[in-house]
């Protein structure tokens, strides 16, 4: 199982990109020691592993990280960023029957290095340890409660889940179930997209601003480091806004603020992502997401590939 697994990874790389093979071996099977060295990088103090790989292989994942940093400045270049995405977007991407050969246009998938969704026996779906939280000094989430990053589709999801052991199996009907219990939770739909894994889509993550390296490198680097793209959304808050505050505290990009004309939240349009964290959160149901073009077009399969909405 292990050979044919390992082989089908390979033979998913062309012959001119056979290299990233070992990138892509090494950082599924320890993905939570290359965050512990994205971390580290980024000046963080993170938790130290639980396992010592060595010294040889904790040298390749630092370099792994350094070449990533290095080519983050610029959409590009960049070959590690996400698409934020709604829950109803997110959720089609968990639901797919066939497989799924697709490249968004720019205005959807804003990099060059890695913008395909190749969704090869899309119901594989493998379930584990979010990397960023289990290295975080502190973590909203307890140990227990941090299996909310999903890998989609193969070979990518068979190989984590068979080598890594903080992964495992997950049905689509479970995964779309654990997204919305994230989504219910205030957390920020992520669709991750990664040179060294065939130039593709590869992962769902549930992220948060206090511990999720991609949303802390965005917020405190204003967007200079394009890390994520924005849904295609953008929030608007309505007169039935009574300035309770519950959607400034949830908002992970700092996004909302009291307008003291109004007496009103306000919505800072360049920062808003239209994740949909505030819309679910209103208490007074004041907030409404449209869309927006000035941050590019959703990631929507329904409206790329003209399927039927997922129900």
């Amino acid at each position: 199982m292990h050979h044919s697994i390992t082989k089908a990874l390979y033979d998913m790389f062309p012959r001119e990109e056979k290299g990233d093979f070992f990138h892509a071996y090494l950082y599924l099977k320890h993905l939570n020691h290359f965050m512990y060295h994205a971390l580290k990088a980024s000046g963080s103090k993170p938790k130290e592993p639980e396992s010592d790989l060595g010294d040889d292989v904790d040298d390749l994942l630092g370099a792994m990280v350094q070449g990533i940093a290095e080519t983050a400045a610029s959409r590009d270049t960049s070959t590690y960023h996400a698409k934020v995405v709604q829950l109803k977007d997110a959720l089609q991407l968990l639901c797919q029957k066939q497989d799924i050969t697709l490249e968004p246009p720019e205005t959807v998938i804003p990099y060059q290095q890695a913008r395909s969704v190749i969704l090869q026996n899309p119901d594989s779906i493998s379930v584990g340890e979010c990397a960023c939280r289990a290295a975080a000094e502190e973590s909203c989430l307890g140990e227990g409660e941090r299996d909310v990053c999903l890998f989609v589709g193969d070979p990518h999801a068979a190989f984590v889940r068979e080598f890594n052991p903080k992964f495992r199996k997950i049905t689509q009907k479970d995964a779309m179930a654990l997204l919305e219990d994230a989504h219910a939770k205030g957390f920020v739909h992520c669709a991750y997209f990664k040179k060294d894994i065939g130039r593709r889509f590869v992962a769902i993550c549930n992220c948060c601003s206090c511990c999720c390296q991609g949303m802390k490198a965005w917020n405190l680097f204003g967007g200079a480091i394009p890390l994520l793209a924005p849904s295609g959304y953008l929030c608007e808050i309505g007169d039935d806004c009574n300035d309770c505050g519950v959607c400034i505290d949830a908002c992970h990009f700092d996004a909302i603020r009291t307008d003291e004309d109004t007496d009103r939240c306000s919505i800072d349009k360049e920062k808003c992502m239209g994740c949909g964290v505030c819309e679910e959160v209103c208490p007074t149901e004041a907030i409404s997401l449209r869309r927006e073009p000035s941050k590019g077009d959703p990631l929507d399969l329904a409206e790329l590939l003209e399927l039927p909405p997922t129900p």
